[in-house]
């Protein structure tokens, strides 16, 4: 860092953070830095820790398969149609106020969730939990993409990298411990409650450490783009979540086919709203971007096998195998470590020397893990050991670490830095999408694999047959991701342009995703 860079700047607090000068003087910016990864933190737990408390709650609350299914893709859901409004929303009127009004709400959905008295008002809430989440998270991207220069990204990246495998360890493991310790007889509602004190704390820190900025010139919400994006997302989920329960009814298809059109005349309303006045929903001239576009594919693909993933995994141990919640959390620490590890390495040494390959390696990686998850799975049947899942866990672990933080470098690589806000909206929305779209097709994948009427001694074998199931559709969704990261740059212009040893005022180019 250059010795201007060091120098505190007292201007910081009322100039925008988009002029460079500013943002590179202020030392508060690793004060909010932490502040905003605390945040992600909070969102990156709650939605690991719901998986590991369902049976709990289905048993607490009678909730149907659809109702477990919507207690994870309602938010997901809420979350993915929220993004990029909440992102432009950020640019509009300030990320500061923006991501303070997201954890307030946050804290105060968090509150809902956890004192819900059935599983239809832990749904409800669970959408406002995702609908305030989309207007926090994208304001946690913007402001590390306008505070951060180019030649500490790799540092950046690597400490994003490692609140992603923290959270993903975290969650199941605190999940577990709170759900096992049954804290005053509330048996789940804790991993809800404890949102409480993280949010107010970081709704009071981030008021006074975060610098405010907003997009260089003036826009307007695209009020008709937010309910077209909403109602195709909609109408192409709820059908795939409800789709079991109902044997598949005609209007479920009709309204999934119905929802390619709605996407179609989303596109035609952007470009047309990008002609009248500038300020479309969507910034669609980022699709011309090659990287941009080819990685927004992977991140699609990659949320979608995410999501089959993570909720039959779960069921599949506690259900399947019968395992307590704890063991079921435990089991996954493994996996989380070799996450957080590896993101870590990939940014900071891998990446910059090899390139895409390091993403493509991580694709290969992860289906060699599921693989032998599934050798081990149908080997071992029932009596499967938390140690023997070890092994194909932490080749997994590997492989999506080796993903998961550099990927959004390949993306964003050659994206100006004036969209900010509709660039990070934009691909945690896609990913978002793809996680619902994934939780939905597991009424498809894994809950289509079992009977409607099981005798309890067939329930076992019948989660474990539908675990297997699932894992050759997740490794048929990694293949198609390691195809679609050829049109990835070979190596992302960052690394190629401002590596670690471009200049001080090299532009800051990219921004981290945080969404697993």
């Amino acid at each position: 860092m250059s010795s201007s860079a060091a120098l505190p700047n007292p201007a910081a607090n009322s100039a925008p953070a988009s002029a460079s000068a500013p943002a590179l003087a202020d030392r508060r910016r690793w004060f909010a830095l932490a502040i905003v990864m605390t945040a992600a933190f909070m969102d990156l737990v709650d939605v690991t820790i719901v998986n590991i408390a369902i049976p709990s709650i289905t048993r607490d609350t009678g909730a149907s398969v659809s109702a477990i299914q919507w207690i994870t893709a309602g938010y997901a859901l809420a979350f993915a149609a929220g993004l990029i409004t909440g992102g432009r929303l950020g640019d509009i009127y300030g990320r500061k106020r923006l991501f303070l009004i997201g954890i307030a709400g946050f804290t105060v959905a968090s509150a809902l969730c956890g004192l819900a008295p059935n599983s239809d008002i832990l749904v409800a809430a669970r959408i406002l939990q995702g609908a305030t989440a989309a207007l926090m998270v994208p304001q946690v991207l913007s402001i590390v993409h306008a505070t951060f220069p180019a030649h500490e990204r790799g540092k950046v990246f690597g400490l994003f990298g490692a609140v992603v495998g923290l959270g993903a360890v975290s969650g199941p493991l605190l999940g577990a411990l709170l759900t096992e310790w049954n804290l005053f007889g509330l048996e789940w509602r804790p991993i809800f409650l404890i949102n409480l004190p993280v949010g107010i704390a970081g709704l009071i820190l981030g008021a006074k450490f975060i610098t405010e900025s907003k997009a260089p010139r003036a826009m307007r919400l695209d009020l008709v783009g937010v309910g077209l994006v909403t109602l195709a997302m909609l109408m192409l989920i709820y059908p795939l979540t409800r789709g079991h329960e109902l044997d598949w009814p005609l209007w479920g298809h009709v309204s999934m086919v119905g929802s390619l059109f709605v996407f179609a005349l989303l596109v035609l309303h952007q470009r047309q709203k990008a002609i009248i006045d500038g300020s479309p929903l969507i910034e669609l001239s980022l699709f011309r971007v090659k990287s941009f576009a080819a990685g927004i594919a992977v991140q699609l693909t990659f949320g979608v096998g995410l999501g089959i993933f993570f909720l039959v995994w779960t069921l599949y141990m506690q259900m399947g195998l019968g395992w307590s919640v704890l063991r079921a959390g435990t089991t996954g620490i493994p996996f989380s470590v070799a996450v957080s590890v590896a993101a870590g390495i990939s940014v900071q040494k891998l990446v910059p020397r090899f390139g895409r390959k390091v993403l493509q390696a991580g694709a290969l990686l992860m289906v060699a893990g599921l693989l032998t998850y599934l050798w081990e799975a149908e080997h071992y049947g029932m009596a499967i050991t938390s140690w023997q899942m070890a092994i194909p866990l932490v080749v997994m672990g590997v492989g999506m670490g080796l993903i998961v933080a550099p990927l959004t470098d390949a993306i964003l690589s050659e994206v100006p830095k004036e969209h900010a806000g509709s660039a990070s909206g934009l691909i945690n929305t896609v990913q978002q999408m793809g996680t619902a779209l994934g939780l939905g097709l597991v009424s498809v994948v894994f809950f289509g694999a079992i009977g409607d009427r099981l005798a309890p001694q067939e329930i076992g074998p019948a989660f474990v047959d539908a675990f297997q199931q699932s894992l050759w559709w997740v490794a048929g969704v990694l293949s198609v991701i390691f195809l679609l990261m050829f049109a990835l740059p070979a190596r992302p212009k960052a690394h190629v342009e401002g590596g670690a040893g471009a200049p001080d005022d090299t532009p800051l180019t990219t921004e981290p995703v945080l969404k697993v």
